[in-house]
């Protein structure tokens, strides 16, 4: 049964992998909109599942650490672009943490607690900036608690896809449902 499960994941993943990363934004200026941003682009669920797992292959205080550090630099991302902070490169940030943060799960990177903080912070300043150029929010302190709280779901789906995926087989599928990902987002953006 595991291994259909497993199947299963690493069969979405591939597939939701080849849709496009950036779908249409939600709009409104809701909590509601705000949730439904992280989940309306491949690139966001890519990467923070990626953050969860990653913590959970890394061990240790990284676990919580990690997708702490992601969701709180969001924010400040989020403000930045608020106060009309302008970032060159935003967009290959976001397809960059893609990339770098698929290797690190499908590799399993040990990398030591800050320089994994600091490494999925940095991402998350560029996301956290995209939501805050890409909002018409009227309310921004609601819009900004739900797109906080979809993100940090889906760390939590990341954390307990890693923990359930704690036999060799299930690491090994782990690795490859990254590469797969990787894989269908680079041949998206190849074509």
């Amino acid at each position: 049964m595991k291994s259909v499960v497993l199947t299963l994941i690493v069969a979405m993943t591939s597939l939701g992998a080849a849709l496009p990363a950036h779908a249409e934004v939600v709009q409104g200026n809701s909590f509601v909109a705000g949730f439904g941003h992280p989940i309306a682009g491949m690139d966001h669920i890519l990467v923070m599942i990626a953050v969860g797992v990653w913590g959970v292959i890394a061990g240790g205080r990284a676990l919580w650490l990690w997708p702490v550090a992601f969701v709180s630099t969001m924010l400040a991302g989020f403000v930045a672009a608020i106060l009309g902070l302008s970032l060159p490169w935003t967009d290959a940030a976001i397809w960059s943490s893609v990339v770098v943060l698929a290797l690190m799960v499908a590799l399993a990177v040990r990398a030591p607690l800050w320089a994994g903080a600091g490494l999925v912070g940095l991402f998350a300043f560029f996301h956290g900036h995209a939501h805050g150029t890409e909002t018409m929010a009227a309310n921004l302190p609601a819009y900004a608690a739900g797109f906080a709280l979809a993100t940090a779901g889906l760390h939590a789906t990341g954390i307990a896809l890693g923990l359930a995926t704690q036999s060799s087989v299930g690491r090994i599928s782990v690795r490859m449902m990254s590469v797969l990902a990787l894989f269908g987002v680079l041949t998206w953006v190849g074509g």
